[in-house]
C-alpha cells in the first residue's frame, strides 16, 4: 500500500489513528544522516582557520617572549631585595664564592645570619628555566653586584630575548 503523501529523503508521512507521523523507509537515510558538509566546504573552513592562525600566531608568540623577559626582570628584582636584606643583617653582600645559596643556608662563621632570606626553599630560575648568575664585585653594570640571566639562548650577549637581562637594566 502506497502512501498518498510525498517521500522526502527517506521519510514518509503516515496516517495512523488520525495522526500524521514520520517514519524512515527501509533502505533510506534520514535527513540528519544525509545532511553533511562537502569536501569543498571543509577545505574552505580549514583554509580560513589556517589563515587566522598564521596572522594571530606570531602576535601571541611575541607576547610570550615579552612576558618571559618581564618575568625574569621581576625574579631579578625580588632576588635583589633578598640580597639587600642579607646585606642589612650581615653588613655585606655575599661573595661570588658563597653565591646565592647563602640566602638559604647559613655559611660557616657568619653569626649575624638570620635567614633564610627567600620564602621558598630554592633559588628561583629565569623564565626559561636557567640559573640566574651572581658576581661580586660588579663587572657588567650593577652597583654592588651583578645578578643576571643569559636570556633565552643561555649564552653571553645577544639581542632581544636572547640578550642578557640583569640588575643594571
Amino acid at each position: 500500500m502506497s502512501s498518498p503523501f510525498p517521500l522526502f529523503l527517506g521519510k514518509s508521512l503516515i496516517k495512523q489513528n488520525n495522526r500524521l507521523t514520520q517514519q524512515n523507509l527501509p533502505g533510506t537515510l534520514s535527513w540528519a544522516a544525509a545532511a553533511g558538509f562537502t569536501l569543498i566546504e571543509l577545505l574552505i573552513v580549514i583554509t580560513i582557520i589556517a589563515l587566522l592562525a598564521a596572522l594571530v600566531g606570531p602576535r601571541l608568540m611575541g607576547g610570550l617572549t615579552k612576558s618571559q623577559v618581564k618575568t625574569t626582570k621581576t625574579q631579578i628584582e625580588m632576588l635583589g631585595s633578598s640580597l639587600d636584606s642579607f646585606r642589612l643583617e650581615n653588613f655585606r653582600y655575599p661573595s661570588t664564592e658563597e653565591g646565592l645559596q647563602v640566602l638559604l643556608e647559613k655559611p660557616p662563621g657568619l653569626d649575624t645570619w638570620a635567614g633564610p632570606y627567600l620564602k621558598k626553599k630554592r633559588i628561583p630560575k629565569d623564565a626559561w628555566g636557567n640559573d640566574l648568575l651572581y658576581h661580586r664585585p660588579a663587572a657588567k653594570g650593577g652597583l654592588d653586584y651583578d645578578l643576571y640571566s643569559l636570556g633565552a639562548d643561555n649564552k653571553e650577549g645577544g639581542e632581544s630575548e636572547n640578550g642578557d637581562i640583569g640588575n643594571w637594566d
